[in-house]
């Protein structure tokens, strides 16, 4: 069995340095919570200062597998209108690294005394590394000269742009969160070439529902395209007990089903946990998905805010 998972992930490497167009951009089950990775817009939506880490571990158990690391920050100015944040993600697979660090600014517009729409831009980096010399202690890659240079610390800067229409009931979010497409390669003669940004256009949503005094509903989506990609969409439904404690589920398309549970402590510390089934034959060969969020919002006498926050 242990040799059939070794042939299995050995191909897997394979089918990704052959095809190089494939949605890039880490998933996170618990986007419903944090849309600030992907659309600068969302950014001072939180009517307060507040900082969000997120860490998941995809595949747990398959040598290799996508580990996902993630702090956001973001704060409105004085005024309210404008709102600045900030996000560091460190993305693993196998021997490849991505370390890309991002700052936001978005502006708010009133379209009515409940609604507003921000217009937010993205700028900021990526550092790519891969230790391509490791994978030269596999016997075919002994004499393969992709495998005997390493790819280290390759930089490149990108923007991006969003739209976030809220109102305390709903949101609908549209974003593409990088512009500039690249690769990286490791000589003038292409030995290895791997595209490294690669446009992906989210478009995502949501609304609440009051059932009863202590019970909200919370249907949210998420759509990603990417050029020569399949389509995907995330579906998600949970609910709000006592405005304490969010519980759900989600359905992503072609990848997985997953359960989502928040705890909210005060207006200030939330803590949250998800876990992915998959639903692809790559079941067999690892032991879930789990992805931990903590966030904390820092409230101050003299400042208004937007209380509960469902988005």
């Amino acid at each position: 069995m242990r040799l059939i998972k070794k042939i299995a992930l050995a191909m897997l490497m394979t089918m990704g340095v052959l095809l190089s167009k494939a949605q890039q951009d880490p998933m996170y089950t618990q986007y419903i919570f944090n849309l600030q990775t992907i659309n600068p817009a969302y950014a001072g939506s939180w009517k307060s200062i507040g900082v969000t880490a997120l860490a998941r571990e995809q595949w747990v158990g398959l040598q290799g597998h996508p580990s996902t690391q993630t702090f956001s920050f973001q704060t409105p100015l004085r005024s309210e209108n404008v709102g600045l944040g900030m996000n560091v993600v460190l993305d693993h697979l196998g021997l490849e690294k991505r370390l890309s660090v991002n700052f936001d600014y978005s502006y708010q517009v009133l379209l009515s005394d409940i609604t507003t729409l921000r217009f937010g831009i993205k700028a900021g980096f990526t550092n790519y590394s891969n230790n391509l010399t490791a994978y030269s202690q596999y016997p075919d890659n002994q004499s393969d000269p992709v495998y005997q240079t390493n790819i280290e610390n390759k930089f490149m800067p990108n923007f991006g742009f969003g739209l976030y229409l809220s109102s305390e009931k709903y949101y609908l979010s549209l974003s593409l969160p990088r512009i500039i497409e690249g690769n990286y390669q490791i000589n003038a003669n292409n030995a290895y070439t791997t595209t490294s940004e690669i446009r992906h256009l989210f478009f995502a949503g949501g609304m609440v529902f009051r059932l009863t005094d202590n019970i909200k509903f919370k249907p949210t989506f998420m759509t990603q395209t990417v050029l020569g990609a399949p389509f995907q969409y995330d579906l998600s439904a949970n609910l709000l007990l006592a405005e304490k404690f969010w519980i759900g589920g989600m359905y992503r398309s072609g990848d997985a089903i997953g359960a989502v549970a928040q705890w909210i402590f005060n207006k200030n510390l939330r803590f949250g946990y998800a876990y992915d089934f998959t639903t692809t034959d790559l079941q067999n060969f690892h032991n879930g998905v789990h992805e931990i969020m903590i966030s904390y919002e820092f409230t101050y006498s003299n400042r208004r805010y937007v209380s509960p926050r469902y988005f």
